[in-house]
């Protein structure tokens, strides 16, 4: 926990945060600076650190933005801005990193911008002044400042400060490519489904944000962390079948199978459409799903990934010519007597010890959820919205939504009963700023026209579904969206950066 310290950036101070008269951006104050990224490449460019992105800076530790110009960039260029929000907890503005999606943006060429945001952990100490103008503040009371929907205001006042300066910047204010990952990953879903929303407006306003538009280019999502009033009921739908939660106390599984039952409604009631038009049911999801962790085998297979039959996948009997490429990631057959053709290498056995079909042709899902359950422990129940008194402990997530005192607060209906208590509006509010699920297709909202969506296949964080019915109802909205359950994948982000980058540059070019 900090003291606030005090300092004025131009007309005012209180609490010791800076208070602006209004924004600024120095195109003179650039600091020249070089980093060896991963490959060994040197990349030269200019460091404007430090610019604080709101007027009324609540915390100065972290309300601004850093930004990094690559040598050659112009106002075309685009720019990628990366926020490493985790767990939805406090991150402050950092510098690129070599190894990371930063490092190989700025080699790429795009002008990197990586905001600071407060999170629920992120907190000051009034002074004399704040507490005089708040009523039932007193002097030396902690105050936190990053609850929701804190985080996403102050990206959506990054946004707004980069349009505000476009023409002194360089970078394209109009190709903004967000990426983040967890919480960081919903943070980039924020960005870009709920462009220049009204809802967020006055928000932004007192905070002294720029008077702009806040809508981005493009969204970059590893394993996002959202729909989170609906993430229990769709972590017990998947879930249920597992020898894990079958093993629960009898209070704990009836929490499982009261929270299964209620994730059939609320996938109705979002019409969901797979790509061919048909509707997705409760009947048919699970074989949907299914469909995609196939999906996401196969490219992996196809690409030399040892896939065993041993966690459920069943193969084609055919497993390919004397000189096909590698199969299941092993080595290519032998020739009887004679020398292994040059770049061949040596039998062995993979994952599943032996080599089977080319093609997947079906999948065991129970057997396949608890292997991605022996991996690493579920959460308990319920997964998020956990906090019930004398049974369960908070969750980071009860955190998120409680107030500036430091609270953690229930959020869904379901919990809240279990407490005798009720989900005020005023968190109800909070919760649907911080999905953006809410805002695609409503009519009042810019969403991003293109998406990169990654959630791990061994992923338990989140449930599939919370991805799955993200990316389906972007589609469904016409936007373009690509879309990937990525094989044996645990919670992880920034990967596969070849794959992204290539796509970045066909949707810039």
């Amino acid at each position: 926990m900090k003291k606030i310290f005090a300092f004025i950036v131009g007309a005012s101070i209180s609490m010791g945060v800076v208070a602006q008269s209004a924004l600024h951006f120095d195109s003179s104050a650039g600091v020249k600076s070089s980093m060896t990224v991963y490959d060994g490449t040197t990349v030269n460019f200019t460091a404007y650190e430090r610019l604080f992105y709101v007027t009324n800076v609540e915390d100065s530790t972290y309300q601004y933005l850093n930004v990094y110009v690559p040598d050659g960039a112009t106002q075309q260029t685009p720019i990628f801005l990366r926020t490493y929000v985790g767990g939805y907890m406090a991150s402050p503005a950092a510098q690129p990193q070599a190894g990371d999606a930063t490092g190989r943006a700025l080699k790429e060429g795009y002008v990197v911008v990586i905001p600071g945001t407060r999170g629920r952990n992120s907190s000051v100490v009034a002074d004399k002044v704040y507490a005089k103008a708040h009523k039932g503040i007193k002097k030396g009371q902690t105050i936190y400042t990053g609850r929701a929907p804190k985080a996403i205001l102050d990206l959506k006042a990054a946004i707004r400060y980069l349009r505000h300066f476009d023409k002194e910047m360089p970078g394209d204010a109009e190709r903004i490519i967000t990426d983040g990952t967890s919480a960081g990953g919903a943070m980039s879903a924020l960005m870009g489904a709920t462009g220049n929303n009204p809802e967020y407006a006055e928000l932004l306003k007192a905070m002294g944000a720029a008077d702009e538009r806040d809508d981005v280019f493009a969204s970059v999502c590893y394993c996002p962390i959202i729909d989170l009033e609906h993430a229990d009921m769709a972590y017990e739908w998947l879930f249920q079948q597992t020898d894990s939660r079958q093993a629960l106390d009898d209070l704990h599984k009836g929490y499982t199978n009261e929270l299964a039952a209620m994730f059939p409604a609320y996938l109705a009631s979002l019409n969901l459409r797979k790509p061919d038009g048909t509707p997705l049911t409760a009947d048919n999801y699970l074989d949907y799903i299914k469909s995609e962790i196939i999906r996401a085998a196969q490219i992996a297979k196809n690409a030399g990934a040892d896939i065993p039959d041993s966690l459920g996948f069943t193969f084609s009997s055919s497993a390919g010519g004397m000189f096909a490429a590698p199969i299941n990631g092993g080595a290519r057959p032998q020739m009887q007597g004679g020398p292994r053709p040059q770049g061949m290498r040596p039998m062995r056995g993979g994952m599943g010890g032996k080599q089977v079909g080319e093609y997947i042709t079906s999948l065991d899902m129970k057997k396949y959820m608890d292997y991605v359950v022996s991996t690493q422990a579920l959460k308990g129940v319920p997964a998020f919205d956990s906090k019930i008194e004398g049974v369960n402990e908070a969750s980071g997530e009860n955190e998120e939504f409680g107030d500036w005192t430091g609270s953690s607060v229930n959020f869904t209906d379901f919990t809240a009963q279990k407490n005798n208590t009720t989900v005020s509006d005023a968190i109800r509010q909070n919760v649907r700023l911080m999905n953006p699920m809410s805002f695609i297709g409503d009519g009042k909202t810019t969403v991003a026209p293109h998406w990169y969506i990654r959630h791990g296949a061994r992923d338990r964080d989140t449930a599939f579904p919370v991805p799955v019915n993200f990316a389906t109802k972007l589609q469904n909205a016409g936007k373009d969206v690509n879309f990937l359950l990525s094989w044996n994948r645990p919670h992880s982000g920034d990967y596969a950066l070849d794959e992204l980058f290539q796509w970045i540059g066909e949707i810039t070019k």
